[in-house]
């Protein structure tokens, strides 16, 4: 896991340099992920991948003016001549009577635990049979004869965030990708049943469960919905 107080110390630096430069006030942010990922298709491995990367952002106010910069690079030989051009972009850039940070008796204090974060990272074997899971479920499905691919994923963000007025904090989250079907191609039989079954669908949402009306579309004799609008005696339905 990311170690928070040392995104913290980085970023208390980081604002302390801003300060020295000539700004009023900063803050800054710094956010990295991790994310892992798999595709498949047809029963074929088409993708397995892992990506990592971090972003680091600065904003600056020299009285009324604020200017904002980021990067990927978090090395001394790049934030160095990093501050220095937001601090110049600050002094060019047009005041704005509405930006500041707030007040330091403003910021909260205390900060609710939310749980957003499993500590167990899947393994990349459990990602390949989930996704191989969904697109053998969607293929069993009658009148399905195609699959653009299936895919299941899991991501990690770690985010820190600190301002000259006091604020300090970091919290993470993690998000789990469920396997998830592109799309698929339906034959003759497929195609019928799905119509008919949207007919009927369409029936329901235009009134309502007790209503026997219709709004438009044809449906099929088969479905539960037209045999009781024959049997009502109201309207004419035609396969």
């Amino acid at each position: 896991m990311p170690d928070a107080s040392a995104h913290l110390d980085f970023l208390s630096d980081l604002l302390a340099r801003a300060k020295r430069a000539g700004a009023d006030a900063a803050d800054a942010v710094l956010v990295e992920g991790w994310s892992l990922s798999h595709a498949r298709r047809l029963g074929k491995l088409e993708k397995l991948e892992r990506a990592e990367g971090q972003d680091l952002g600065l904003r600056v106010f020299i009285g009324k003016k604020q200017a904002i910069v980021s990067t990927s690079d978090r090395s001394r030989q790049t934030v160095d001549p990093l501050v220095e051009r937001v601090i110049a972009m600050a002094k060019a850039a047009p005041e704005d009577p509405f930006c500041g940070l707030a007040e330091p008796g403003d910021i909260a204090r205390s900060l609710p635990e939310l749980d957003l974060v499993d500590p167990v990272e899947p393994e990349a074997e459990l990602l390949v049979e989930r996704a191989r899971a969904a697109e053998e479920a969607a293929l069993a499905v009658k009148g399905i004869t195609n699959s653009e691919g299936a895919e299941a994923g899991w991501s990690r963000t770690s985010i820190a965030l600190a301002a000259t007025n006091g604020f300090a904090a970091t919290y993470g989250r993690t998000s789990p990708s469920v396997p998830k079907i592109k799309s698929g191609r339906i034959d003759d039989v497929g195609r019928r049943e799905l119509e008919q079954k949207r007919s009927c669908q369409s029936l329901e949402w235009a009134g309502g469960s007790d209503s026997p009306w219709p709004t438009s579309g044809a449906f099929e004799p088969g479905c539960s919905r037209h045999r009781r609008i024959e049997e009502s005696g109201a309207g004419a339905l035609h396969p």
